[in-house]
C-alpha cells in the first residue's frame, strides 16, 4: 500500500516520565529500534505552509520516502521506497522521480527541483501492542537537542484517544502540546546567515 491514514497522539515526556513508562509497560524485551529521517523542504517553506511535511526514513536497510499531508482523522501518509543511490541523489539536492509522493507534491503545486535537503534526526524506539494501539516510546537526537516522546498509534480516533488519555492519567503525566518531530527539528535548526 502506498498510502495510508495515521491517527497518533504524542506528548513530549521528561526524562523521568519516560523512565516511569518504560518501566511500567515493561519495554526491557522490546527490540531497540534505530531510525534517522532525513527531512526535505522548499526554500521558502510551502510544505510547512500547506501543513506538510517531507522526509526520508532509513530503517534498517530500508529507505522510505514519505509525504505526510492533514487529513480530517489525522496524516495522510504517502509512501515510495528508494534505493541508496536514489537517496544519494535527494540528499545532494538532486530529487529524482517518485511514483506516488511525486504525484502528491504536483498536486499540492510543488515541484520536486524544489526540495532541499534540511538535516537529519536520529531516533532509538522501542514499541509494543497495549490494549488494541501500539504504544511507541521515543529518543530523539538532532542538531544540539535530545529529547523524549510517547506517541499512541490507533486504527481509530475515538478509542485511540481513549487510551492514550488514560495511560497518561494513570501515570500522572501532565498532557501537552506537543509538536510532530520534524515541526521539533525546524524549531531547533540552526539559522543560516
Amino acid at each position: 500500500m502506498t498510502q495510508e491514514i495515521e491517527i497518533e497522539f504524542k506528548n513530549i515526556l521528561t526524562e523521568e516520565e519516560f523512565v516511569k513508562l518504560y518501566e511500567h509497560l515493561s519495554f526491557d524485551s522490546e527490540e531497540l529500534i534505530e531510525q534517522t529521517n532525513y527531512y526535505f523542504e522548499t526554500e521558502d517553506f510551502k510544505l510547512r505552509q500547506l501543513g506538510s511535511a517531507l522526509r526520508i526514513r532509513r530503517k534498517k536497510d530500508q529507505w522510505t520516502l514519505t509525504l505526510k499531508q492533514p487529513h480530517e482523522e489525522g496524516l495522510l501518509e504517502t509512501h515510495d521506497n528508494l534505493t541508496e543511490d536514489e537517496v544519494n541523489q535527494w540528499m545532494l539536492n538532486r530529487p529524482r522521480s517518485t511514483t506516488y509522493v511525486q504525484n502528491q507534491l504536483q498536486e499540492a503545486g510543488i515541484d520536486i527541483a524544489e526540495l532541499q535537503y534540511m538535516g537529519s534526526l536520529m531516533t532509538r524506539r522501542k514499541e509494543k501492542e497495549y490494549k488494541g494501539t501500539t504504544v511507541v516510546l521515543d529518543q530523539s537526537f538532532y542538531f544540539e537537542q535530545n529529547d523524549y516522546e510517547l506517541e499512541l498509534e490507533a486504527a481509530e480516533y475515538e478509542s485511540g484517544k481513549k487510551v492514550f488519555e488514560e495511560l497518561l492519567a494513570e501515570q500522572h503525566i501532565p498532557k501537552r502540546k506537543t509538536d510532530n518531530k520534524i515541526k521539533r527539528f525546524f524549531n531547533a535548526k540552526p539559522q543560516s546567515d
